[in-house]
């Protein structure tokens, strides 16, 4: 079978084309000449390597017209405002893009990378206490201040993949949770890796929601060349407080824990003053409103809806952080 991978150099996408080879598939990977080919390192000769971009219609027509299929992985994450309108281009634009050159090349199926934050949230204010609220892939979505603008370009960009859906194509969407692998761990969710590898003495009141990467992975390939069409389904391996992930995750790298519990009035200072020392020297904030106050969230996301479908069972933590850990540690 032929499937071309879009992200296909960032942890995830990267993970999914690697199991593909192995499943003995001809692949393709789509990617700009900027792009950082470090993670698929040793898998390079097998793959065809397809320069483009996900906002060039015509490009993506053009290299959808010789594959049976499509995993869209390509997306940008980022919770600092003055990106806001970069990331909608590209999550919400070029998913539209994607779908477009899906219909207009006839692709057999499309497997979508969404995420659970287009599942939206319920108004914390709404709760009425700290019990944690599940959410499944029944959860509609509502304007709230718990939405991210991420969680807001996911959402579109999952409404094109159901327009696309209307008009006959065959998909299927993944929401994972946060995704847990050996990346680059000044990228992504691995810098939770980082974060602790350098003994950081904070940590938070919230739940971290969880699944390993090769969970994911053979959740899309699984998905992919099943019959199962017109559906979403969340990827989640498990729900944990912050504190024991980061007491487990130092206890892997052999390092001492976070210590001192950040409360929800420290955090709303630390964001703004990220925010003021942002605008004076024009670097990243370590700290935003969004994510000072996702860290701070009680949702559990059930993720038993993909088991039954596909049998997949997912990996426990302890195996997958000491994976990681061992990992990580040689390339320190």
């Amino acid at each position: 079978m032929k499937i071309l991978v879009t992200g296909a150099t960032g942890l995830l996408g990267s993970t999914i084309t690697k199991q593909l080879l192995l499943q003995g598939h001809s692949v393709s990977v789509l990617c700009r000449p900027s792009s950082d080919r470090r993670l698929l390192e040793g898998a390079g000769h097998e793959l065809t390597w397809i320069e483009g971009d996900i906002m060039d219609i015509t490009g993506l027509e053009k290299a959808f017209a010789t594959v049976d299929m499509v995993v869209h992985a390509a997306a940008m994450v980022s919770f600092i405002p003055r990106q806001k309108k970069l990331m909608h281009k590209v999550n919400v634009e070029g998913t539209a893009n994607v779908v477009n050159a899906c219909l207009y090349s006839s692709v057999k199926k499309l497997c979508h990378i969404s995420s659970v934050a287009a599942l939206g949230r319920p108004e914390v204010r709404q709760k009425g206490s700290r019990e944690p609220v599940e959410i499944n892939e029944g959860q509609r979505w509502t304007d709230s201040s718990s939405n991210s603008n991420y969680a807001i370009t996911k959402y579109h960009a999952e409404l094109e993949v159901w327009r696309g859906i209307a008009e006959g194509l065959n998909a299927v969407i993944l929401n994972p949770s946060v995704i847990l692998g050996e990346g680059d761990w000044h990228k992504s969710s691995t810098r939770l890796f980082k974060y602790i590898h350098d003994e950081k003495p904070f940590y938070t009141d919230g739940l971290l929601n969880y699944v390993d990467v090769a969970d994911v992975s053979e959740a899309a390939c699984r998905l992919l060349f099943s019959d199962i069409s017109g559906e979403r389904f969340i990827v989640n391996g498990g729900t944990i407080p912050y504190q024991k992930f980061f007491s487990d995750t130092a206890s892997a790298f052999g390092k001492k824990a976070p210590r001192w519990k950040v409360s929800p009035v420290l955090a709303e200072l630390v964001w703004r003053f990220e925010a003021l020392r942002t605008f004076i020297t024009g670097s990243a904030p370590l700290l935003t409103r969004e994510t000072a106050r996702a860290a701070q969230h009680h949702y559990r996301f059930n993720g038993q809806k993909l088991s039954s479908a596909t049998g997949i069972v997912y990996r426990s933590l302890e195996d997958t952080l000491g994976r990681i850990a061992k990992s990580l540690k040689r390339a320190v």
